[in-house]
């Protein structure tokens, strides 16, 4: 980068500049070199995070070893580099230790700047002490994270949105409402309304409906135990709608699919559902196969681990590349989330 100065006391620069209020003097911002490294659980989307972004993915390497442990090494130096860590956590034995392991690799490696790219944020559901003596998972999660190094986190769609509060590092909290959007307008469905499969997430069944000034219906669950439902009910009308269900997570498919079958009793038209995290966990693939579902609308924040006619996969690499881009180059998050 050249940069001259001249009689008017401004800084030439083929970096973009800023301009000090009282001196007048323009100064080049200066952006540090990126380099974008994977860990074993997000392979896949984090070479199209690559491509996306335009360039090539980082080699480190995790050398395991008979007992089981394991240890990174980064195959170059990333010194002074703001350094992107992908990895998904959506087996946090595995995954999550193998990212503190790279993150304090980098560290000692003299990274400048190191961001652990999250796109399933494992044991968020473990948010607050829903019965006594439990642990509260994604706060030690948190804390593991800034006590290796971390300087920012960049996730997307966490399972409750104030997670983002138990960590003492900024967090960019991604919405993929962005890539939804624009499908489900595709589809051309002339009486769509949105539903939550639960009271929860009804919050965020009515965020997703703003997009469409569509209505909102919502099936109020009851638990017999973890992964087990009792009884359901729906609150509200779907007769002759075409019904969207919205959540944040798909685990054993088990709530989907009794939504989409109660749903469908009730005189819908089609019912789909929109998850942001494909957890799909013991019998959930044929548990969707044999579901009223029409469709799951999912992302690639975690890999399948088998392909299904009725699970449609849209990529978040375009999004994360844009958030790393503007995080290194300083702009703003928010605006990419506005959909058209």
């Amino acid at each position: 980068m050249t940069v001259v100065f001249v009689k008017d006391q401004r800084w030439k620069t083929g970096k973009s500049e800023i301009e000090h209020p009282k001196s007048k003097i323009k100064m080049p911002l200066q952006f540090n070199p990126v380099k974008l490294f994977s860990g074993s659980g997000s392979q896949e989307l984090a070479h199209l995070i690559a491509d996306a972004y335009g360039r090539e993915l980082g080699e480190v390497v995790i050398s395991r070893f008979s007992d089981g442990e394991y240890q990174p090494h980064f195959n170059e130096s990333v010194r002074g580099c703001d350094v992107f860590l992908i990895q998904s956590t959506h087996q946090p034995t595995d995954n999550l230790m193998e990212l503190l392991m790279m993150i304090d690799a980098a560290r000692r490696a003299s990274a400048h700047y190191v961001n652990a790219v999250i796109p399933y944020f494992g044991l968020a559901r473990q948010d607050r002490k829903d019965k006594p003596r439990v642990a509260i998972g994604a706060k030690l999660v948190a804390n593991l994270l800034v006590a290796a190094g971390i300087n920012r986190i960049m996730t997307m769609d966490l399972h409750a949105a104030q997670i983002q509060g138990f960590f003492d590092v900024p967090v960019d909290h991604l919405d993929a409402s962005i890539i939804f959007v624009p499908y489900i307008k595709s589809l051309g469905l002339g009486h769509l309304t949105i539903a939550s499969p639960d009271m929860g997430g009804s919050y965020r069944a009515r965020s997703f409906a703003k997009f469409f000034n569509a209505e909102v219906v919502i099936c109020d669950k009851r638990r017999k135990r973890a992964n087990e439902i009792e009884a359901m009910t729906l609150i509200g009308d779907v007769t002759d709608q075409d019904i969207v269900l919205i959540d944040d997570i798909c685990d054993t498919a088990g709530t989907l699919a009794k939504a989409a079958g109660l749903i469908m009793e009730r005189g819908a038209r089609s019912v789909r559902a929109v998850c942001t995290h494909p957890v799909l966990s013991g019998k959930a693939y044929e548990t969707i196969e044999n579901s009223a579902l029409t469709e799951l609308i999912v992302t690639d924040t975690i890999p399948l681990k088998q392909s299904s006619p009725k699970i449609r996969v849209l990529s978040t690499a375009e999004l994360f590349a844009k958030a790393i881009s503007n995080v290194n180059e300083h702009g703003s998050i928010s605006t990419l989330f506005k959909v058209d």
